[in-house]
């Protein structure tokens, strides 16, 4: 159990570090989101998961984080890194291309990832213990369906809904392959 939370722990670490840094450094580290499509926004794609706008902000993303990332190395070890790489990459570089002209910085376009990829998983899979798996994440976290909806344009959206399909399209990539993961 110590193991599956490691990846996701270092994560958390650096969006703590970087918070640490902005708040006591007085500085704004706002210029490290994702601008799309820009040259200056490409820098993002690696560090806006690390940057949040205030604490409520990074705590909102921390728990999530936690919970969805050592969830997802626990029940799925064998796929875990690859379904991590991709809720980074692929969420942010979507963002990237398809996010309205202004900085998106903060995790939660991970943590939609992920807990669309526990989600979907389950229902692409069809085993007892996926489908509970999915049962359980949407009971915790399916209020996060709302996070998708442009109810709220101070809020990157975009993250989320970008954050969302990579998990759903994850969780299909993998449940087809031929070496099912459990």
């Amino acid at each position: 159990m110590q193991a599956s939370a490691i990846a996701p722990l270092r994560l958390v670490f650096l969006m703590w570090l970087f918070f640490t840094v902005e708040y006591y450094l007085k500085i704004d580290l706002g210029f490290l989101g994702i601008y799309p499509l820009s040259i200056k926004g490409l820098i993002g794609i690696i560090t806006a998961p690390m940057v949040h706008g205030n604490f409520n902000h990074l705590l909102s993303n921390t728990i999530p984080l936690l919970a969805l990332g050592g969830s997802l190395y626990f029940f799925y070890p064998s796929v875990a890194p690859r379904v991590f790489i991709h809720a980074y990459f692929f969420t942010n570089i979507l963002v990237w291309v398809f996010g309205r002209p202004f900085y998106h910085v903060g995790a939660s376009g991970i943590v939609y990832s992920l807990a669309s990829f526990l989600i979907f998983y389950g229902f692409f899979h069809r085993n007892f213990k996926t489908v509970i798996i999915s049962l359980i994440v949407v009971i915790v976290y399916g209020g996060l369906i709302f996070g998708v909806m442009p109810f709220n344009q101070n809020i990157s959206w975009e993250s989320h809904l970008m954050g969302a399909l990579v998990g759903v399209v994850s969780a299909f990539l993998f449940s087809r392959s031929k070496n099912r993961y459990m």
